[in-house]
């Protein structure tokens, strides 16, 4: 159920004034200071410490700012961030092949099929090209051309090479970088390291972050931490599927229980769908392989043209193959967005031409091999093509990849305005955690420009104006006492729960639901369909499954029953959300709305806005509000790759 309101106004969303491309050097002018003698005053918390957290930790504990990071792993290295292969977007133009600032910006709006704020976005851009800069002082080793150049590569939607990489482990250098710069503050007692801790519960007094609730995981301590200002950056939520690309702890525990005090959840429908990912190969499996997009820049994608075609890929000769993307998709070929690629494998395998048991289509790099030699493929992809070998048993320099489209990125997250900042006061969302950057579908090699973007390159200045525009959090020991009372309850609640089914069994149900209803292509039918499911299947959750353990003691069955708690929630949201959206845009498509090419079909007129839900707390239901989109320097069109 949803109503709908308004709560957006021409200022909510803090955009400056004037052109936009002086807009960001507008705001840092006009934002207010912290004086350096004062930082050492403010207590700010960072839950969170994969890139857009280790990068504002670092960036504000370099500026003197009490920083405390809350960390779910055993160290901010286990952040999933750490999970990014193909590389980094910036505009530098390394390449002379007709990049700039502009065209950056252009090619993100419409990848994310002009459903992102336009002003975020061109800061991005402007912002891409010092991110470059600051992680090559770090030592983050990036390829290199032969004269020592720093190398770029292609990646989906963009016709020229601006990603920066280091192999196949573009963010684990990237996120190295950032754990050392974060260590570095910690030795210096800028910054403390709080690991094995889980954030269940935000701290709220006159609609302002007075701090958070945490779980410590290895001894169950419930415990709250006060902070003048909090700043959430704890990635996405596509394990709601519960089979997708993220690691298994990640969740949207911390974003929902914000969510659930007052910070609006804008676009929750809007999740990528990543076409080159490892087929599920058995029942039991609990999460799924990426291959990174950086493979389709040599490697071509196709299907036999015969349906069922049961033969070995070597034995099918090239006029009976289907290069489908390089045929309906000529400019952009294998290197059309994710979306649109992901779709296009689902067709081909509906209409009966997908191989390896109809679940997956080829990534075939024998032409690639062919012509440019093997040792020169080895040193793009060694370490992708070793990874797929030990987990398929196939070798893919003489057998094509089997590959099929998985859960990978979530565009949608809190709303924040152009400060970052979200609708609770003092609560700043950064990275995958918000809305703000990608519209209804990233590109690829995007998600690490945002996460360092937002923690290097914007906070250090919207948190300053912040502080030195709002009075020191005076803390009611009641307050927080009644948070962690709240914390305590929750938990209780779900260990007294003594049914029949694991978490776990619940979670793939309400996984199977999502995919099969909310995936990759809706209706109206399959969405209502998965409305009411999802609501049969919560009452389950509370009727039937099974939490063993005790609270104060290190319990992961009870970990696990409060995160998918969180999920049944947010998919009932993400139902509701794609149901009231009738359009379709970017990963969101509709059967009803589409294109006599089968291509994704946009209403302008009625559906040109964010949409941000805000939850109804005297029952589970939403209330919508809207956000209007405008583009100055872009002109709304369908669009197109082909």
């Amino acid at each position: 159920m949803s109503q709908e309101n308004s709560f957006f106004n021409s200022h909510s969303s803090q955009i400056p004034p004037g052109p936009l491309e002086d807009k960001w050097e507008s705001a840092k002018f006009s934002y207010k200071l912290v004086n350096p003698s004062n930082r050492k005053k403010f207590d700010i918390i960072v839950v969170g410490a994969g890139l857009a957290g280790a990068s504002a930790s670092a960036s504000l504990g370099e500026m003197d700012y009490k920083v405390k990071v809350f960390v779910i792993h055993d160290s901010p290295r286990r952040a999933h961030s750490i999970a990014a292969q193909g590389g980094i977007n910036a505009a530098k133009n390394y390449k002379n092949d007709g990049d700039s600032i502009k065209r950056l910006f252009y090619d993100t709006i419409k990848g994310g099929d002009f459903r992102s704020r336009e002003a975020n976005v061109y800061r991005l851009a402007q912002v891409s090209g010092n991110i470059i800069d600051q992680c090559v002082a770090q030592g983050v080793p990036f390829a290199r051309e032969y004269g020592g150049m720093l190398a770029n590569r292609s990646f989906g939607g963009a016709q020229l090479s601006r990603t920066f990489y280091a192999r196949g482990q573009t963010g684990q250098q990237l996120l190295l970088g950032a754990y050392g710069a974060l260590m570095r503050q910690v030795k210096k007692g800028t910054v403390q390291l709080f690991c094995y801790h889980e954030m269940l519960n935000l701290v709220v007094e006159n609609q302002r972050a007075q701090g958070i609730v945490t779980r410590n995981l290895i001894t169950g301590k419930i415990q709250s931490f006060k902070a003048d200002a909090v700043l959430l950056a704890t990635g996405g939520y596509g394990n709601a599927f519960y089979l997708s690309t993220n690691a298994m702890k990640s969740n949207v525990t911390a974003s929902w229980r914000c969510h659930k005090k007052g910070a609006l959840f804008a676009n929750p429908s809007f999740v990528q769908i990543h076409p080159t990912c490892i087929p599920q190969s058995e029942e039991g499996q609990s999460k799924l392989t990426l291959m990174s997009e950086s493979l389709r820049n040599d490697g071509r994608v196709w299907v036999p043209l015969k349906k069922g075609d049961s033969r070995s890929p070597q034995d099918i000769p090239e006029q009976e193959r289907d290069y489908y993307l390089e045929r309906i998709y000529p400019s952009f070929g294998n290197l059309a967005p994710r979306d649109i690629a992901s779709r296009q494998a689902k067709f081909q395998i509906d209409k009966g031409y997908g191989v390896k048991g109809k679940v997956a289509v080829y990534l075939d790099f024998s032409s690639a091999i062919k012509n440019q030699g093997k040792d020169v493929i080895s040193e793009r992809y060694g370490n992708l093509f070793n990874m797929y070998e030990r987990i398929t048993g196939e070798n893919p320099y003489k057998t094509p990849m089997s590959i099929y489209p998985a859960v990978h990125y979530t565009m949608g997250g809190l709303w924040v305005n152009y400060n970052l900042e979200s609708t609770i006061k003092g609560l700043f969302v950064l990275g995958e955690a918000n809305f703000s950057d990608h519209g209804a579908n990233r590109l690829g090699a995007s998600a690490l420009m945002q996460g360092l973007a937002d923690g290097y390159f914007i906070i250090p200045y919207s948190i300053g104006n912040f502080l030195a525009t709002h009075l020191k959090n005076s803390f009611k020991k009641e307050t927080f006492k009644q948070s962690e009372e709240e914390t305590n309850e929750q938990q209780d609640k779900l260990l007294k729960l003594k049914g029949s089914q694991t978490v776990d069994q619940i979670h793939k149900k309400l996984g199977h639901i999502l995919w099969e209803y909310v995936g990759m292509v809706r209706s109206k039918e399959s969405l209502i369909k998965a409305q009411k499911e999802i609501k049969e299947l919560r009452k389950e959750f509370w009727d039937d499954v099974f939490v063993s353990g005790e609270s104060h003691d290190k319990n992961q069955e009870l970990e696990k029953a409060g995160r998918v708690a969180d999920f049944l929630e947010l998919g009932e949201l993400m139902a509701t959300d794609a149901l009231t959206r009738e359009e379709s845009c970017g990963c969101h498509f509709r059967t009803e709305y589409q294109t006599k090419d089968n291509e994704a079909q946009r209403n302008d007129k009625d559906f040109c806005h964010v949409f941000a839900w805000e939850k109804n707390r005297l029952n589970m239901s939403w209330i919508l509000h809207k956000e209007e989109l405008n583009f100055e320097k872009i002109k709304l069109s369908e669009r197109n790759y082909k």
